[in-house]
């Protein structure tokens, strides 16, 4: 039998592994749950009731949280031409473009997100095979891909989420962080929510969103009433 630490103990017995939360009620037990040294994220786990070997019902886009996602989003972007100005005027970190592919073979370009016009994608494909397993490939469902570079640098600024299927057809995403109000990261899951149903593909039946669990970096998972998502 596994031995539980001292702080697992102590979150066990606030925890009741047979309940459904309501949201408010869930960010307050896990703030209460919190020890760690450091800024905990809030995440959200979503199983989708779709066909993961489907492409065609796969879920991928942005939603803009509206108490953003509790970080500064670092963004780089490739550019040329005038939108190189307009990637300053919105904040952006990096800005290139072929400079930018050495960059990223040597690993050493720092970015959580990485913006790109249509017309650098032949560029930036070049190294789509180390962008890919990262997460960090520019997409135009993701807003990624846009000719309108300025917009798409504020939003992910201002706390912009994007949030994508795995294999198993579960969206897993940062939706704040424990310094925000309970009421805060609700309205934030509920603008995802909004966001992720417009996106229910047309070739699926049954139940879109079967279950939802949100949890903190280093917390439990906990897992909400089931009323508040079903499509």
């Amino acid at each position: 039998m596994v031995k539980l630490s001292k702080r697992w103990r102590q979150i066990s017995e606030k925890v009741d592994p047979r309940k459904f939360y309501l949201p408010e009620e869930a960010f307050k037990l896990l703030k209460e749950c919190g020890t760690a040294k450091f800024k905990e994220s809030v995440d959200i786990s979503i199983q989708l009731g779709i066909d993961p070997k489907k492409s065609e019902q796969g879920v991928r886009g942005t939603s803009l949280l509206p108490h953003g996602i509790g970080k500064t989003t670092k963004i780089a972007v490739f550019a040329r031409g005038d939108d190189v100005d307009l990637a300053k005027k919105s904040g952006a970190d990096t800005i290139g473009c072929e400079d930018l592919i050495d960059l990223i073979k040597k690993g050493q370009l720092d970015c959580d997100v990485i913006i790109a016009t249509p017309e650098t994608m032949s560029v930036v494909s070049q190294v789509g095979q180390i962008l890919g397993p990262k997460g960090l490939m520019p997409n135009p469902k993701s807003g990624t891909v846009t000719k309108d570079v300025y917009t798409a640098v504020k939003n992910f600024k201002m706390g912009q989420a994007r949030f994508r299927t795995d294999r198993s057809g579960i969206i897993h995403c940062r939706i704040g962080s424990v310094e925000l109000a309970e009421a805060a990261l609700t309205e934030n899951l509920f603008a995802l929510f909004s966001d992720i149903k417009k996106l229910k593909p047309a070739t699926m039946k049954g139940v879109f969103i079967k279950k939802v669990v949100v949890s903190t970096t280093m917390g439990p998972g906990l897992p909400l009433e089931r009323s508040l998502f079903v499509v």
